[in-house]
């Protein structure tokens, strides 16, 4: 199956994946999945904020056990983040089909709509405007790169805008949550494991800093008549590592738009795009804190500390063969959903380099072999 998808929003110039929300790619990873499901005879059904959900079993009569991840990528993103957990997910249901398992509780695949982010800025759109954290008027005004907005984007696939927010009959229907992903580090490589189980997700928010100056003449305007922005933005990109190494936390800027963005210009305006994640919300906010002073900062998303049910986890894990516990500091759908009151899990597949959010990502095929019978043990201990 990752052969499959391995064609899909491929960059052949990088081998990395480009799928953003509601493109043409993505619409193709969609009609994939519902695919898949057909071929198993699962019950596809699209939600109100268009994530895809494939069941066997009737979920309206007794909620369900729920896995799966996301199909959209990062630009220039690797072929594992996401898709590796889509698709672990009917490889795990395929095991069971083939021990004969028969499910006591309904058994559901989920495939989360726009998880990265990528398009319109906001990362898990999908299971936020699923549980209510995300306000659906603010979603659907969101612009991509082209200024389109999420309810233009959304219409012209063919979906309903004014549809989208908290959908509790869905929610009602996913009783547990477990989501198989790669791991975005080197945690089980140290720790010589090839799957291992979530115990939290750090805090984490993304800011964007706009800094303004005065657009001008590269060659004729001397440097001490310059309102120059790209000054300013410098100084906070260094800060920001200065300030991340202080308080024992990350912190990064990868996304910067200039205006007009000419190279014999001096630039009129700088918006860049701070990443902060740490074990503690405190020391994420002071790094923020620290860099907000005379600049105009705006907060685009926030996750708080996710701790992931304790018993839940302690049954995971030992039903995965006694995998090893340990935090991420990457967001995922499973987190949003932890937060909305939804027992949730994560299992994570070793990374041999810990590289992610890009082309060099990889998980060896024994590995991902071992996630999937690990998932589908779990799967069948919860759904008995």
């Amino acid at each position: 199956m990752l052969d499959e998808l391995a064609r899909i929003g491929r960059d052949p110039a990088t081998n990395g994946y480009v799928r953003d929300a509601w493109s043409a790619a993505d619409l193709e990873l969609r009609e994939w999945f519902r695919g898949e499901a057909g071929r198993r005879g699962l019950d596809v059904r699209e939600d109100r904020n268009g994530n895809l959900w494939a069941w066997w079993g009737d979920p309206s009569r007794r909620p369900g056990v729920v896995t799966g991840s996301h199909l959209d990528s990062v630009r220039q993103g690797g072929a594992f983040d996401g898709p590796l957990g889509v698709v672990s997910a009917f490889a795990a249901l395929d095991v069971l089909k083939n021990r004969n398992f028969m499910p006591g509780r309904p058994l559901g695949i989920a495939c989360f709509s726009d998880e990265e982010g990528a398009r319109f800025g906001v990362p898990c759109m999908g299971s936020r405007l699923l549980t209510g954290v995300l306000d659906p008027e603010r979603a659907l005004g969101l612009t991509d790169d082209e200024g389109d907005t999420l309810a233009e984007v959304m219409a012209r696939a063919g979906r309903e805008p004014r549809a989208v927010g908290r959908d509790d009959e869905t929610l009602a229907m996913v009783g547990t949550f477990v989501e198989l992903h790669v791991e975005q580090g080197r945690g089980l490589v140290e720790l010589g494991s090839p799957v291992g189980v979530a115990s939290a997700i750090w805090p984490h928010g993304r800011w964007r800093f706009d800094f303004l100056g005065e657009a001008n003449h590269a060659g004729t305007t001397r440097l001490v008549d310059r309102d120059d922005p790209m000054l300013p933005f410098a100084r906070m990109v260094l800060a920001a590592r200065e300030t991340a190494a202080a308080h024992g936390v990350v912190a990064t800027v990868g996304k910067v738009r200039v205006s007009p963005n000419n190279a014999n210009a001096v630039p009129g305006s700088v918006s860049a795009w701070l990443d902060v994640r740490g074990a503690r919300e405190q020391d994420v906010r002071a790094v923020v804190g620290a860099l907000a002073q005379g600049v105009a900062v705006s907060e685009e998303s926030w996750t708080p500390v996710v701790d992931f049910d304790a018993a839940l986890r302690d049954r995971v894990a030992k039903v995965a063969g006694d995998a090893p516990v340990l935090p991420t500091g990457a967001g995922h759908d499973a987190g949003i959903l932890a937060s909305a009151g939804v027992p949730s899990a994560m299992v994570f597949v070793r990374n041999p380099t810990g590289v992610s959010h890009s082309p060099q990502e990889h998980a060896e095929p024994g590995d991902c072999e071992a996630g999937v019978v690990a998932l589908a043990n779990v799967l069948e201990d919860l759904c008995h």
